[in-house]
């Protein structure tokens, strides 16, 4: 793969090119206003997500456009997926040139990239020999898989004292997926309620308490699943010396130290592993998101043969994960993130954002950590200012009433960043004046 293939700036798509390819996409999906279409997406989409903010419909690098023509800086990234932005050339490239070839071929049979992602993770991790990986399509399968590790474990060794090793724990503020594993995982009681009773054997244990985490360790425990950062928590990070004795603790109790890299990996930190840069090495690690560039693919990477060897063939599988084309995304998204240096990026970047949103009168505390910030909010208007941004064209996110969450493409420019850092205090000066007054009448 040819760096000098890699560009990460949005003129280096060609205009004639995104123009054949909105105009090709039109042909297969119909043409129409945001309006038009967002009458046919509550005629036929399953209300879920609730209403879509806008009908997007073409991006480039960081920018995208919605079906009315109006363009938007894209500070949320998919969630934390676009690692090198929309359309990115060399990363579309392989991508069709890989569909062309060989696009899927179930897991009866293998290729060659998904040979060659699994050796470049266990290479990026600093593996140690007997390591393995498992493919799936997302990171709440990812974490599926790693919650079937977790039960393997416990049943493969049980405590000294003869106890079955059912426990699993995970912390307050957790957020692992939606899928009925997963959720059991996520701490969230309105996402769990609805579809309760959840699969049996889950803990929640508070957050960074490390003698919490000493006292929950007895011989039940199978694992303990943690997110270095938690980012639906409203970016709340782990401190150092929690990753650390949560990797002594673990040992010693004889139990599985997973971290859901789901978010924060493939460089979002500014690291490529948020956990390993902490000095941990853990027994399992799950990601998904910034690794296909916009693609779907997720894994779990095992550490050493203990751990490798845990699923056996037949106990676990999916029909797509790891197929050709996910798995030739990953490798060129990696590939552009060391041929680029854009890990060293992501760092500049996120002191820019650090640094500015300190200045702002508003903001009351600023969580950066990399191109993963969380800032609060002096009044809980959070929601408020992601709606003026989207007015003023920038899409953020409010995980919390008093708390905005940036998660953009790891190759956002400074001019980008410096955009939005102008714009908020008036945004904010928007979302506080459209704020009801107290005890006004409804």
């Amino acid at each position: 793969m040819s760096s000098e293939t890699a560009g990460n700036s949005p003129e280096e798509s060609s205009p004639e090119d995104a123009g054949q390819l909105q105009a090709t996409a039109a042909a297969v999906a119909g043409t129409g206003t945001s309006e038009q279409w967002l009458a046919r997406y509550s005629n036929s989409l399953m209300g879920v997500f609730g209403s879509p903010q806008r009908v997007l419909v073409r991006g480039a690098g960081a920018v995208v456009w919605d079906a009315d023509g109006k363009e938007y800086l894209d500070l949320l990234g998919g969630i934390a997926v676009n690692a090198l932005g929309h359309a990115h050339p060399f990363v579309t490239s392989v991508i069709a040139s890989q569909l062309a070839t060989l696009g899927h071929v179930s897991n009866f049979f293998t290729s060659p990239t998904q040979i060659a992602l699994a050796e470049k993770l266990l290479e990026l991790s600093g593996a140690p020999a007997g390591s393995k990986v498992f493919f799936a399509n997302s990171g709440t399968e990812a974490n599926e898989a790693a919650f079937k590790l977790a039960r393997a474990h416990g049943k493969a060794n049980p405590s000294p004292d003869g106890r079955a090793r059912s426990t699993i724990l995970a912390l307050e503020g957790a957020f692992h997926g939606r899928t009925m594993g997963a959720l059991a995982l996520t701490a969230k009681q309105a996402y769990r309620e609805p579809f309760e009773p959840m699969p049996g054997g889950v803990r929640h244990i508070a957050f960074n308490d490390i003698d919490a985490l000493r006292d929950a360790l007895d011989g039940t425990v199978a694992a303990l699943v943690i997110e270095p950062v938690q980012g639906e928590a409203g970016v709340r990070p782990l401190s150092a010396e929690y990753l650390v004795a949560a990797r002594e603790l673990t040992t010693q109790a004889g139990a599985l130290l997973i971290v859901d890299e789901v978010q924060t990996g493939v460089g979002r930190t500014g690291d490529w592993f948020a956990g390993i840069a902490a000095g941990i090495q853990p027994d399992a690690m799950t990601l998904a998101k910034g690794l296909g560039g916009g693609f779907p693919i997720g894994a779990l990477i095992t550490f050493g043969r203990g751990p490798s060897s845990l699923l056996s063939a037949g106990q676990h599988g999916t029909t797509f994960g790891g197929n050709p084309v996910a798995t030739a995304a990953a490798l060129a998204t990696l590939h552009v993130l060391e041929a680029q240096d854009i890990l060293a990026n992501v760092r500049a970047v996120s002191r820019i954002f650090a640094e500015g949103l300190a200045t702002i009168d508003a903001v009351t505390a600023v969580r950066a950590h990399g191109l993963l910030i969380g800032f609060d909010l002096a009044r809980p208007v959070a929601a408020g200012v992601v709606a003026a941004a989207l007015d003023a064209g920038f899409i953020v996110n409010a995980p919390r009433p008093s708390t905005i969450r940036l998660a953009p493409p790891l190759n956002l420019t400074a001019e980008q960043a410096a955009s939005f850092l102008a714009a908020l205090p008036g945004l904010i000066q928007t979302a506080v004046a459209a704020q009801p007054t107290e005890g006004a009448s409804s």
